[in-house]
């Protein structure tokens, strides 16, 4: 019976650990008006955008920067998003649409169209933005300092989320909760360890002449979690790479409903665990049941579990720019939500039936 108190507590210790080094280690990109000297490429992959992108790029319009260059890649949308960013074409020269022909053999969609926006790009700097983000100030070029001042050949974001309905805010707020209790991000940038990788496909920088040689995008043309594995990849070629959380400048709504979320978190919610279910489902069952053998063998240790689980719930929340109370009021429904995208995740894998935006996945 002390065994199973021992990983109980053990559990929520290192849950602890990670993210009060997350909260006291957060790494910031540094506020400045100072323009960029070097050409940077903001390269936006979109497949039926036509609800975001138009935010999206007055966002960057917003941004007075000549050294800038926004390239879209339309992939095949069957809605209006060609039309509407071939009407920022007409009235800014720093963007440009380029148009999918057709999706090769062993291509996933956002991996091609990434692959195809860098073969047209000419900056110094690549910086892969999500259609669904808003960007707002100087934060390209900031993000380009930290990423000089650092010496990396990638630096990556995850974006605050704005969560409107009920449904996100069950279920969106999962990802940071599983990212800063299990990984000390400090360590993505200064661990040599590829188990230490980490990054975000909605915002990701890279230096471009480290892209160009290793064509990271054509290297994962098959992964469904390219970020993760393109993070990964980087740091076995010892390339120093950063990932960074609740940037307030990178705003994104990632998902409108529960059942959006759902489908989306279900297409890598094992990456977090090193693609082993099994430590998902591990973690699950520590998160959701560790204060069962406290409340059996040491009830005089509850109250004190009960508040560490709350710091938990409060350290993550800030770190990450969410709502502290509405995360702590939800917690119990965030964790079935989680249960329930593994489960979907297991089916589909099964079954090998994913499709995102209409295109089959695996």
């Amino acid at each position: 019976m002390h065994f199973i108190i021992y990983i109980s507590v053990g559990f929520i210790a290192m849950q602890l650990i990670n993210v009060l080094l997350n909260a006291l280690f957060r790494q910031k990109i540094q506020c400045s008006q100072q323009q960029n000297s070097e050409l940077i490429s903001v390269l936006i992959p979109a497949r039926n955008e036509e609800a975001n992108i138009d935010e999206l790029l007055r966002s960057l319009q917003q941004t007075k920067n000549d050294k800038l260059e926004i390239i879209v890649f339309d992939d095949n949308s069957s809605d209006n998003t060609a039309h509407i960013v071939q009407q920022f074409c007409e009235t800014d020269n720093r963007v440009q649409l380029i148009r999918s022909v057709h999706l090769p053999k062993d291509w996933l969609g956002k991996n091609h169209a990434c692959y195809q926006l860098a073969q047209h790009a000419r900056g110094n700097y690549f910086l892969f933005i999500d259609s669904d983000i808003k960007v707002n100030g100087n934060i390209a070029a900031d993000a380009v300092s930290y990423l000089q001042k650092h010496r990396l050949g990638l630096v990556s974001v995850f974006p605050t989320q704005i969560q409107k309905t009920i449904g996100e805010k069950i279920s969106v707020p999962i990802m940071n909760y599983i990212l800063l209790t299990l990984l000390p991000l400090i360590f993505v940038r200064v661990s040599p360890f590829a188990s230490h990788a980490a990054a975000n496909g909605q915002f990701m920088l890279f230096d471009a002449e480290i892209y160009r040689k290793l064509q990271p995008h054509r290297l994962v043309k098959e992964s469904p979690v390219e970020d993760i594995a393109i993070s990964r990849l980087l740091k076995k070629q010892k390339i120093k790479i950063a990932c960074l959380a609740g940037e307030k400048r990178i705003e994104c709504r990632m998902y409108h409903s529960y059942s959006d979320a759902l489908n989306g978190f279900s297409k890598n919610i094992f990456m977090f665990f090193g693609n082993v279910p099994l430590l998902a489902f591990l973690f699950w069952v520590c998160a959701c049941f560790g204060i069962v053998p406290v409340i059996l063998f040491e009830k005089s240790a509850v109250l004190i579990y009960l508040a560490v689980m709350a710091l938990i719930q409060v350290l993550y929340s800030v770190t990450s720019k969410q709502n502290v109370i509405y995360n702590i009021l939800f917690f119990p429904v965030q964790l079935l939500f989680m249960l329930h995208v593994m489960l979907k995740a297991i089916i589909t894998h099964k079954n090998k039936n994913y499709t995102w935006k209409g295109r089959n996945i695996y």
